[in-house]
């Protein structure tokens, strides 16, 4: 038996969370599943990519990931497993698969070819549910789908470079609970760029040009607790997945507000980053 994990952009207003376990569970009673999560941005693959990149490695080899978002299936739109990282993964070729498959090369990919005759409303729920019961099972995934050899390309992946590698130009791939703004920059790829020059980085009318190591790396800590004004600045780390973020000290959306409000950041809004010789 493997793990069964769900990404989806159902919520939790909806029956879907729960008609999506029923239809696991009714096929195989015996199954382990794992939410992680369902508060998806409607149909933002930006947004899946980045919670199963960041979360898959946690789980055991053979795990089954369901990805539920933007699944409608059509003429453009295959619903596939792709065999990566010697884990699955189950979900529409719509491009969340070409962009975790950017940095680790899958291993096979397969068109599901079952079930054709499900109501396309709730083909995917459905036919995920009972693809990823099959898997983890222990059966194989030739006898639910044919290979075929390639995964639908997205174009604006990575951060545009300019020829003089004096520029990048990112994109805003995902803002956290805590209002984080995650850009598609990775630190291997920002200091590959940089090699070590100075920088200025750009958010709307915003400047910085110094990445902290830590959140508290603000502070200073020579100043009294009373004498201290951290809380509500800006700044820039690589976060926990080595990725560039902007962020406000001890964001409170509440009170202090957070990075995506205050700079008035979006999902793919620009963030630039100008080095200087």
């Amino acid at each position: 038996m493997s793990i069964i994990t769900l990404i989806t952009d159902f919520g939790y207003k909806d029956q879907f969370v729960a008609q999506m376990k029923g239809e696991i569970y009714s096929n195989y009673p015996e199954s382990q599943v794992v939410d992680i999560s369902h508060n998806i941005s409607p149909f933002n693959i930006m947004e899946a990519a980045y919670i199963l990149e960041n979360s898959y490695k946690s789980f055991p080899e053979n795990t089954i990931h369901i990805i539920d978002v933007d699944s409608e299936k059509n003429k453009e739109k295959k619903h596939i497993i792709v065999q990566l990282d010697n884990h699955y993964f189950i979900t529409s070729d719509n491009g969340i698969m070409s962009i975790l498959s950017q940095n680790i090369n899958y291993q096979e990919i397969y068109e599901i070819s079952i079930l054709n005759e499900l109501n396309p409303m709730e083909s995917s729920l459905k036919t995920f549910s009972k693809v990823a019961c099959h898997l983890s099972m222990g059966g194989k995934p030739e006898i639910v789908g044919k290979k075929i050899n390639k995964l639908k390309n997205v174009k604006n992946l990575k951060p545009f470079v300019n020829s003089e590698n004096t520029q990048i130009i990112s994109s805003v791939i995902y803002i956290d609970h805590f209002g984080n703004v995650v850009t598609n920059i990775k630190k291997s790829f920002f200091d590959e760029i940089g090699k070590g020059r100075k920088f200025e980085i750009s958010a709307r009318n915003y400047k910085f040009n110094k990445i902290y190591s830590s959140y508290s790396d603000i502070i200073n800590f020579n100043l009294t607790e009373d004498q201290r004004s951290d809380e509500g600045k800006a700044l820039i780390i690589f976060n926990s997945n080595n990725y560039l973020q902007i962020s406000i000290y001890r964001s409170n959306p509440e009170n202090v507000g957070t990075a995506a409000t205050l700079l008035g950041l979006k999902i793919y809004d620009s963030v630039s980053v100008i080095f200087i010789s």
